[in-house]
């Protein structure tokens, strides 16, 4: 780290009187975990040096017996947190393991972020991956939910009740701008930057935040950012946001859909005027790398049972591994409204916030880069373009992504060497994925459910 930041932030200390310093890091699901330290004289020191230890097996990482590790703050993601009391910097952390060398841990969501960011230069030459989330929230006024030996439901309350798609609602019928616009305010004291906000097409109070183009690892912490920002601002508010893929049955799910490009120098790489959707041969291969590996990103893009609740037709959900201008279908769109070169782009429209954002964006990128090493051909490879329904008679077959959880991990057993490819995704860490994934599928899948309740009660 530099000694300028280091500076930087001593100064800030100061100027704002902070008594509280507070390192935030996410487990192997994309849970945030967080440990404060009073401020005492040489505090950020020592932290550089030694770092906070804690125990990485708690976090979903290493088997207990070999679990001790460090949290080491990265002083480039200072930030005043606006939901604490004492006055608090917090920080995103970088794990470390305990050897002599400090080594970054290779589990570390951050730590494959970065060395995704590094090989996407040493491959194709590309000095940044630029990433426009979209997220997509429901707000609910009330939300009780369990499940015991005994009991299992969930109940939840809200404001709004359309009859018809919601989709950019005016108040007074959008109940909810004013809400918008105040976690907008709270999201630029974090540094994040909102390019619109809207209320989306589900008639319970569903809502969007897309936010501006950013790097690869700021657009992973944004995400925890966000997440962490509205579900504190909802909480002060007695309200309930959940960004949960598919909360209520019949409804529009949730998802984050990722809007992408590359640049070499400033130059967007992904740009060829007069081509399909003004993309270049770069973009197109890269494309193609994504939906050839479609199936397996999905463990990691869509890593929840819950997810395949909202990847089902007739909800606006993408559901085909396709890509087309503008087609919500396809996993892959190419929104036609793009004219800049500068931003030409396309949007991959699986991904949901269950995903753990550093893996999920490293595993996108790694898909991409096989697509141009491997020179895949989307159209030669039947992914598209596809502008047409896919339930038109006659028309070709497509490629779906898995319909549940268990599908994706099969697909990642089969296909998983464009993650390992220069060492980003380690053997070890693909196993405790899938381990901790199969472990929430059994659970769920050996749970009565309520709905079993009204089917088999009586029979």
């Amino acid at each position: 780290m530099k000694q300028t930041s280091l500076t930087a932030c001593t100064r800030l200390l100061k100027e704002k009187a902070i008594e509280v310093i507070d390192l935030k890091c996410i487990d192997l699901t994309g849970a945030l975990h967080h440990i404060s330290l009073p401020v005492v004289p040489g505090i950020l020191e020592r932290l550089l040096r030694d770092g906070v230890g804690f125990d990485g097996s708690s976090y979903g990482f290493r088997k207990v017996e070999n679990s001790d590790m460090v949290l080491v703050p990265d002083l480039a993601t200072a930030v005043v947190d606006p939901f604490r009391q004492a006055p608090t910097l917090s920080f995103y952390a970088h794990i470390h393991l305990t050897d002599g060398a400090r080594t970054p841990f290779a589990q570390d969501g951050r730590h494959i972020a970065r060395k995704a960011e590094q090989f996407l230069a040493e491959t194709l030459g590309a000095d940044c991956s630029w990433w426009g989330p979209e997220f997509e929230f429901y707000v609910f006024s009330r939300v009780r939910f369990d499940t015991r030996t005994s009991s299992s439901y969930y109940e939840v309350e809200h404001a709004e009740e359309f009859f018809r798609n919601a989709y950019h609602a005016a108040n007074p019928f959008d109940v909810y701008d004013d809400f918008r616009d105040q976690a907008c305010r709270i999201l630029r004291q974090f540094g994040v930057h909102v390019k619109y906000h809207h209320h989306e097409t589900g008639e319970r109070g569903q809502q969007e935040i897309e936010t501006y183009f950013t790097p690869l690892l700021a657009t992973a912490d944004n995400i925890v950012t966000v997440k962490y920002a509205l579900f504190n601002f909802a909480r002060q508010q007695n309200l309930s946001v959940t960004f949960m893929p598919k909360p209520m049955y019949q409804q529009s799910g949730n998802g984050m859909h990722l809007h992408l490009y590359l640049t070499r120098k400033g130059k967007n790489l992904f740009y060829r005027r007069g081509a399909y959707g003004n993309l270049s041969e770069v973009a197109h291969q890269f494309i193609g790398g994504i939906l050839r590996h479609g199936a397996a990103l999905s463990a990691f893009t869509n890593p929840s049972t819950n997810s395949y609740k909202r990847l089902v037709p007739g909800f606006e959900a993408p559901v085909a591994l396709t890509f087309a201008r503008g087609n919500r279908s396809s996993a892959i769109r190419i929104p036609k409204y793009v004219r800049a070169a500068e931003e030409t782009r396309f949007e991959y429209r699986p991904p949901d916030a269950t995903a753990n954002p550093y893996l999920c964006l490293a595993a996108i990128v790694l898909a991409g880069i096989d697509g141009v090493l491997e020179r895949i051909d989307p159209i030669a490879e039947g992914y598209g373009p596809r502008e047409d329904s896919l339930e038109d008679p006659g028309a070709p077959p497509v490629r779906f992504l898995p319909r549940n959880l268990t599908e994706a991990l099969d697909a990642l057993d089969r296909d998983n060497a464009f993650l390992r490819r220069g060492g980003i995704f380690s053997e070890e860490l693909l196993a405790q994925w899938m381990q901790l994934k199969q472990e929430e599928i059994r659970s769920i899948g050996t749970m009565p459910h309520p709905f079993e309740y009204k089917l088999y009660f009586n029979l």
